[in-house]
């Protein structure tokens, strides 16, 4: 197993599958709908406004295509990205979504590149009316089990990224989950009874509020994301919300004021995993209903690695969680594009070398 504790800071990036037309998308969004059609559709909507953001060294990639899963990760592992951590549906009853990706990457064994899971509990929503698009549903205790074995060859592939020997499995939202620790415990248990030491479980949390709640729960770590705290930080008479035709209004921050807040005290605690930000534009999806974080440069960024680095420095729980690599349509992403080239990848990896060598 890729065991990740104990050998420095860890990055582990959120990836996205949603870049291969898939039945659903096809049926609600249009026929041959990926992630890109959102992506290079973008248009500025301010003055100095960046979009849209068009990928370069990869290019429009189809995940189905090998090639393209094995140039990723040669490019992660390149600029100090240590794993992929997949998104991953089920929406009970054994329904699930865009996992074609991730199936061949299990079933190849391509490319040798550490990896984990994420289970995105959530519904879907449509995020320009609000309209839910599929329900997330959780019909029980049985289906928690179908729900285990469909993933166990997963957490027995030697890629598998590891803490204490336990397989890495991150929750989007914990308190969606019925029963919170009941499910926890099942699944524990059934890592035992197929020879695992049990489930290593990170929570995903954004805000400093469910971190309490989250520790009297059994989960094992906390992962945490501070991605709109700059909001709680100015005062009202300060926000720039730049009103726009219609009756919704776009929330605009510039990145470096955003990140002062990405890492707080609560991320020197043990339990608790920072989150880095690569990016935010999710115009491409929510249009004037958006949050951008503006004027994201090679210099901004590198002073939220060194926050992020420093912290987690101090402590013998190294690991980061990256959001994100691919999240082309929120402008969260590590890999290269036409503007930047790999200007962001090189900052990554100048900054984890320099951390890492204390």
């Amino acid at each position: 197993m890729a065991e990740f504790l104990g050998k420095g800071i860890q990055l582990i990036a959120y990836y996205l599958p949603q870049f291969y037309p898939i039945d659903f998308n096809d049926r609600y969004w249009g026929k041959g709908y990926t992630e890109w059609t959102a992506t290079a559709a973008a248009k500025p909507l301010f003055k100095g406004h960046y979009q849209p953001h068009i990928p370069a060294d990869l290019g429009f990639y189809n995940l189905l295509m090998p090639e393209v899963r094995l140039a990723q990760a040669e490019m992660a592992r390149q600029y100090g990205i240590d794993g992929f951590c997949y998104w991953h549906y089920w929406f009970g009853n054994g329904r699930t979504i865009m996992e074609k990706p991730f199936q061949a990457v299990l079933e190849s064994g391509e490319p040798d590149f550490p990896f984990c899971l994420a289970w995105a509990n959530h519904d879907w929503h449509n995020p320009r009316t609000g309209e839910i698009i599929l329900k997330q549903d959780y019909p029980g205790r049985e289906d928690h089990i179908a729900h285990f074995n469909s993933l166990l060859p997963a957490f027995k592939d030697p890629r598998y990224i590891t803490v204490g020997g336990k397989p890495v499995f991150l929750l989007f939202a914990p308190p969606f989950i019925p029963d919170l620790n009941d499910y926890l415990d099942l699944w524990n248990q059934l890592a035992r009874e197929h020879g695992l030491p049990g489930i290593f479980f990170i929570g995903s949390s954004q805000s400093d509020g469910r971190i309490k709640e989250y520790e009297q729960s059994r989960l094992d770590a906390i992962a945490t994301i501070h991605l709109e705290d700059f909001l709680l930080h100015r005062p009202a008479w300060k926000y720039r919300l730049k009103a726009l035709s219609g009756h919704s209004t776009l929330k605009t921050a510039t990145y470096a004021e955003a990140a002062a807040y990405f890492i707080t005290e609560t991320e020197k605690k043990e339990n608790v995993i920072p989150t880095v930000i690569a990016g935010w534009d999710h115009s491409p999806r929510s249009g004037k209903k958006a949050l951008i974080l503006s004027d994201y440069t090679p210099e901004s960024f590198r002073k939220h690695l060194a926050d992020a680095f420093s912290c987690v420095s101090m402590k013998h729980n190294k690991l980061c969680l990256v959001k994100s690599w691919n999240e082309w349509a929120e402008g969260n992403y590590l890999e290269p594009d036409l503007k930047n080239g790999l200007a962001f990848l090189e900052t990554l990896r100048e900054c984890k070398e320099k951390w890492q060598q204390g």
